[in-house]
């Protein structure tokens, strides 16, 4: 087997403070391979974003990459200088983020934009990389692209902006997509849309994209495989369809027994217990434990890391011995959440 696009070893993102320092991404490592689709998902607060961002190397400070390593292409990026890195930002990885009206400067055409942006990270020349532009617009989809391109972001409609900041990240033929939350102020048809097309550029492009969401439909719709984080941890990583229709980690299971499924006759979804533990008051042990209707004592003292259960990776000492917890109870029939995203 090749080795993989991206690898990502015992990541850790800390914030110093007055009071300490607080940790927000603790010990997280996955790897991504070419034209996969990786989706990490997880409530507010658990991490996806922070991790998105140190693997792009755009944390906020006083947020650094405390621990850990990134691995892009054999290359380690989470320790180059400011001008390098933004160089593999630009040319190796793109980034879509949640709402295009940050990642679009209003007072420059989109067009302007994009040729920069070619400029920046190829050798074309300008009137290449105008055309370039256009084509680019034309692949994401937007109508009567060469008109079109002398636009401003304001004169584009919310699903055609995002598919703007699309044309951005491919400016550069990057390897690496790291999309966070692309879909969320869309509504449910546009959503679709942009889904299908992020997959038809894994597939046609052999691009490799990291779609942080809390939306599991859009998982089930379009990922292959799916990391579910909690607390800055991975809980559960694994096939998306494993995950989905036999989730093995407590959490996941309550994430999945907490969806409507398409046909199905309850009165009543199940919920999770409490909310997730702020980063100043983290439990020992599993941070999952205070929620967890199937804790041990040994949950309570010590934290589990990724243990094989079955095609999946769990965190959870229900695993330890026999690979498998006959006592968790399945989880709610989630055929239908692959029909949430629409």
């Amino acid at each position: 087997m090749s080795d993989p696009l991206l690898k990502v070893e015992d990541l850790r993102v800390e914030f110093p403070t007055r009071r300490g320092t607080l940790v927000a991404v603790d010990g997280v490592s996955f790897h991504v391979d070419q034209g996969e689709v990786l989706g990490v998902v997880g409530e507010s607060g658990a991490g996806k974003s922070l991790t998105g961002s140190a693997v792009i190397g755009l944390l906020e400070p006083p947020g650094r990459i405390a621990g850990g390593q990134v691995i892009l292409e054999g290359e380690r990026i989470d320790n180059l200088p400011y001008e390098r890195i933004r160089r593999i930002r630009g040319r190796k990885i793109g980034a879509i983020f949640q709402d295009p009206l940050t990642s679009l400067n209003p007072l420059y055409t989109v067009g302007r934009q994009l040729v920069e942006t070619i400029l920046t990270h190829t050798d074309l020349s300008l009137s290449k990389a105008r055309d370039r532009a256009i084509e680019l617009l034309q692949e994401v989809g937007i109508p009567a692209a060469d008109r079109r391109v002398d636009s401003f972001p304001h004169q584009f409609s919310g699903g055609m902006r995002q598919r703007v900041v699309i044309a951005l990240a491919l400016a550069a033929n990057p390897r690496l997509i790291i999309a966070d939350e692309p879909t969320t102020a869309l509504d449910v048809s546009i959503q679709a849309q942009i889904l299908a097309l992020l997959k038809r550029l894994c597939r046609e492009h052999g691009t490799a994209v990291i779609l942080v969401t809390h939306d599991m439909g859009v998982i089930a719709e379009t990922a292959n495989r799916v990391a579910v984080m909690y607390a800055g941890r991975m809980a559960e990583i694994g096939p998306v369809r494993d995950v989905i229709k036999h989730p093995r980690h407590p959490y996941t299971i309550g994430l999945m027994g907490a969806i409507p499924s398409v046909g199905s006759d309850v009165e009543r979804l199940s919920q999770i217990d409490g909310s997730m533990p702020r980063l100043t008051d983290i439990p020992t042990g599993c941070a999952f434990n205070p929620r967890c209707t199937k804790v041990l004592d040994r949950c309570r003292r010590d934290r589990p890391d990724l243990i094989p259960a079955g095609t999946s990776e769990v965190a959870c000492w229900l695993y330890d011995d026999a690979g498998a917890a006959a006592d968790i109870p399945a989880a709610q029939p989630a055929p239908g959440v692959a029909h949430v995203a629409g």
